[in-house]
C-alpha cells in the first residue's frame, strides 16, 4: 500500500497493516530459520505487510529507508552503514546480528553461555575429559570468541583441560577459502586424546573435519567434533557427518517479531539484550564415541542409547554383561554420573524435546515413539524433569518464551 492510500485508509478509519523491513540475509540456515519465525508469528496475529529481499549476510544496503515510510525494522546489522541507515530511520528496529556491541537497538538472540553448556554436555557424557575449541581470527567475531571463553571456563569448572584454537588471518588465502588444514591438523594431534573439540560454528566444525580426514586423524574413535546452528547441508557435507547444537534460530525470528510489535505499539524497549536457549544437541556420527577402556559399559551405553526408544526397562539390560547390577550401578555412576535407569529416562526425555520441538506429532505419538508405555508416563516423567507439562514446553521454545 503506498503512502497516499495509507492516509486515506487512516481519514477513512480503517487501520493498515504495519510496514515492516526485514534486513535479513537468506543465502544461510540461521537468517532463513530466522526468517520461518517471522513468517509464524505472521500466521499468528495480525499481518504486516513486508519489505524484503533475498540477500547474502554481507549484501544487505540500507541507504533507501532515509526516503521509506514504514513503521518497523528488523534487522542483522553487518556493517556500520547498514546500522546507522537503520538509526537514523527513528523507526523501532530490533537488532538480531550482535556484530556492533555499541549499536542502540533493543536486540534478541542465542544465549552464548547455554550453547557452551550443551555442547560440553554432550562431549562430557561420552567420557570425555580432555577438550578444544577452535574458533575464527580473534576478534573477527565477539560472540564466536566468547563462546570460546564460555566452553574453556565450563570445563576448567569439571576439572577438564581445554585447549582454545583459532586461525590467523592471512593475506595470501584468497577470501572463501578455508584456512590451512596443515595447522588445524597439527593442533588436533598435540591435544592428549580421546579429545572432544567444540568449534565457532559448523563452518568452523567443517574445517576441523575436513583437517582430520585429509591426515587421517581418527574421527570419532579418537577425536569428537561438534559444532554450533546446526546448518543441515554442512553437517551432512562433512565426513563423518557433524553433530551440532541447534540454537533455535526461528524462536529467535519468533520473539524479535513480537518484541517488535510491542516496540511498534508503543510499549517500551527493554534495557538489556534478550537471549534465549538453544534448543539441544542433533548428534550425527562426528560425537559417536564412548571414551572408556571398559568394554562391558561401554556395551551397555550402546544397547540404551539404541533402544531406550524401544520402551526397554532396565532389568533388560542386565543380561547384557558379565557384570552385577551393583557393579554396573557403580561404574555407570563413575563415568556418566547417573544410574542406568536414569540414562534411559534421559535418553527418553532427550528424543521427546526434540519431537516436541522439531514436529507437529500429537503428546500421545511422541509418547509412543520415545519408549513411554503411554502418554501419562511421559506426561509425569516430563513434568518431574523438565517442570512443566509436555504441551507447555513445546509452546514455551516455539514461542521464544523458554528458558534452560
Amino acid at each position: 500500500m503506498g503512502l497516499r492510500k495509507r492516509q486515506q485508509a487512516r481519514t477513512e478509519g480503517a487501520k493498515p497493516a504495519p510496514r515492516v523491513a526485514l534486513l535479513i540475509e537468506s543465502s544461510r540456515s540461521y537468517g532463513r530459520a530466522l526468517l520461518h519465525g517471522i513468517i509464524r508469528y505472521q500466521h499468528e496475529h495480525s499481518p504486516w505487510e513486508i519489505v524484503f529481499q533475498p540477500q547474502g549476510l554481507g549484501e544487505i544496503e540500507a541507504d533507501w529507508l532515509r526516503c521509506w515510510q514504514g513503521d518497523g525494522i528488523l534487522v542483522r546489522a553487518e556493517t556500520p552503514r547498514v546500522a546507522q541507515a537503520v538509526l537514523r530511520s527513528g523507526l523501532p528496529a530490533v537488532e538480531l546480528r550482535f556484530r556492533m556491541l555499541d549499536l542502540r537497538l533493543p536486540a534478541i538472540g542465542v544465549d552464548t553461555q547455554a550453547t557452551a553448556r550443551l555442547a560440553l554436555d554432550h562431549l562430557w557424557e561420552r567420557g570425555l575429559r580432555s577438550f578444544g575449541f577452535y574458533g575464527l581470527p580473534p576478534r573477527e567475531n565477539y560472540w564466536f570468541d566468547y563462546r570460546g571463553e564460555c566452553f574453556e571456563r565450563q570445563v576448567h569448572q569439571r576439572g577438564g583441560q581445554c585447549s582454545v584454537f583459532r586461525t590467523r588471518r592471512s593475506r595470501r588465502r584468497p577470501s572463501g577459502l578455508p584456512p590451512d588444514a596443515t595447522e588445524i591438523a597439527a593442533w588436533v594431534r598435540s591435544l592428549p586424546q580421546p579429545v572432544g573439540i567444540m568449534a565457532a560454528n559448523d563452518d568452523c566444525g567443517q574445517h576441523v573435519l575436513a583437517a582430520c580426514l585429509r591426515f587421517g586423524l581418527p574421527v570419532p574413535d579418537q577425536i569428537a567434533v561438534i559444532g554450533v546452528d546446526n546448518d543441515e547441508l554442512v553437517c551432512e557435507l562433512t565426513t563423518p557427518p557433524l553433530s551440532s547444537v541447534a540454537v533455535g534460530a526461528e524462536q529467535v525470528g519468533y520473539a524479535a517479531a513480537a518484541l517488535l510489535a510491542d516496540l511498534m505499539a508503543g510499549k517500551p524497549a527493554p534495557a538489556q539484550p534478550i537471549f534465549l536457549p538453544p534448543i539441544g544437541v542433533v548428534a550425527r556420527q562426528s560425537t559417536d564415541v564412548l571414551a572408556s577402556a571398559d568394554a562391558d559399559l561401554i556395551e551397555v551405553i550402546r544397547f540404551i542409547r539404541n533402544q531406550a526408544c524401544q520402551g526397554i526397562r532396565v532389568e533388560e539390560i542386565y543380561p547384557r554383561t558379565t557384570l552385577s547390577p551393583s557393579t554396573l550401578k557403580r561404574r555407570f555412576k563413575q563415568l556418566l554420573g547417573r544410574s542406568p535407569k536414569e540414562e534411559i529416562v534421559r535418553v527418553q526425555l532427550e528424543r521427546a524435546r526434540e519431537l516436541l520441538t522439531r514436529t507437529d506429532l500429537s503428546v500421545s505419538d511422541v509418547a509412543l515413539k520415545c519408549g513411554f508405555s503411554e502418554p501419562r508416563r511421559l506426561h509425569v516423567v516430563f513434568h518431574q524433569q523438565v517442570g512443566m507439562t509436555p504441551r507447555m514446553y513445546r509452546k514455551k521454545v516455539r514461542t521464544g518464551e523458554w528458558q534452560l
